[in-house]
């Protein structure tokens, strides 16, 4: 889509609504026989769900992702060749809540097939304090509390839609560092997969069997990992651990919000060095894509460490480990360090 730079972001967005429904009919009849070379033309809206659409979808997808290596996910802004390209793919996975820019593109794209991993689980609301002690039943009692605004295409997922996805303080978008409800979506991406390329389904439910085996396997070494540490509260500049806090019984501290480049106020300052005295909180994390300004000088005030807590948005050369599953192990393994794991 040739659309130059000068021209305004709504006549952009015009041209987008007007010229794509013929191009997402064609996207979708290209689907059954493979899209591009043979292959269904998939576009990711960041890294976890690039990982979900390549390893589930092997040989038989071409994965594009809207957010390259070393961009902030929640910063993203599309170019107008990026907008053409949605629409023009058989397939979108992506994560309603995290990018604006992305969910704004994606209505207005009309492809058929497209899936927001977050009807795929249930997402809740975390504050900067998540504690995982009551684990199991505080989902469901979000849902039933928040209703549902389920997305048309997911009528059967609706119960995993919970909230309004991160926006104005509402649910938690993290779903993907808890590696049970990664798995969740990873097994709602594999059928969604199988419908829209009917001819490879058996690959597909294969390749998800296979990744869901490896989360499970994940889950279980944060379990065992985690049961016995000294203390279960740990501090991170960036509130992206509630789910993962909640699953294994810990408590996150978050200096700001959600938001990674939030800057923290004072008195959230003085609160966390009051809890982390209390607590015995040893480490102040910081994640790879932001500044550590913030967790530098708290430590530095506060007598802690600091380490990386990865939150996995993004893979770059500075990540510890290739792929999801390897900085995963790597997040577990700062995480057993930081809590005195026994």
């Amino acid at each position: 889509m040739n659309v130059r730079r000068l021209i305004p972001a709504t006549a952009v967005a015009g041209a987008v609504a007007l010229g794509l429904t013929a191009l997402s009919a064609c996207s979708t009849s290209d689907a059954a026989d493979g899209g591009d070379g043979g292959k269904l033309k998939v576009t990711a809206s960041f890294y976890p769900m690039q990982f979900l659409a390549e390893r589930i979808g092997g040989e038989h997808v071409a994965v594009t992702s809207l957010t390259k290596p070393g961009v902030e996910p929640h910063d993203l802004e599309l170019t107008p060749r990026q907008i053409g390209s949605i629409s023009e793919s058989d397939y979108v996975l992506y994560l309603k809540g995290i990018q604006p820019a992305v969910d704004d593109a994606i209505k207005q794209s009309g492809v058929k097939n497209t899936v927001d991993a977050a009807t795929l689980t249930t997402l809740e609301n975390h504050g900067s304090e998540v504690s995982g002690h009551d684990h199991g039943h505080e989902g469901e009692e979000h849902a039933d509390e928040h209703g549902h605004e389920g997305e048309e295409a997911h009528e059967e997922h609706s119960e995993g839609d919970g909230h309004n996805h991160g926006e104005e303080g509402g649910a938690d978008p993290h779903i993907w560092l808890d590696p049970v409800k990664y798995a969740e979506v990873a097994k709602g991406v594999g059928k969604s997969l199988e419908k829209a390329d009917p001819d490879h389904a058996a690959d597909y439910e294969k390749n998800t069997e296979t990744l869901v085996a490896e989360l499970d396997k994940l889950n279980t070494a944060y379990e065992s990992g985690l049961k016995n540490t000294a203390t279960k509260t740990f501090v991170t500049t960036h509130s992206a651990f509630g789910y993962l806090a909640e699953r294994y019984g810990l408590t996150q501290q978050g200096i700001a919000g959600i938001d990674p480049e939030a800057e923290p106020s004072p008195a959230r300052i003085q609160e966390i060095h009051t809890i982390a005295e209390k607590e015995k909180a040893t480490t102040v994390f910081f994640e790879t894509l932001a500044s550590d300004r913030t967790a530098k000088t708290l430590a530095k005030d506060t007598g802690l460490k600091t380490g990386v807590l990865d939150p996995l948005e993004g893979i770059t050369d500075k990540s510890r480990g290739a792929d999801y599953i390897e900085v995963m192990e790597s997040n577990l393994t700062a995480l057993q360090k930081a809590l005195g794991a026994k």
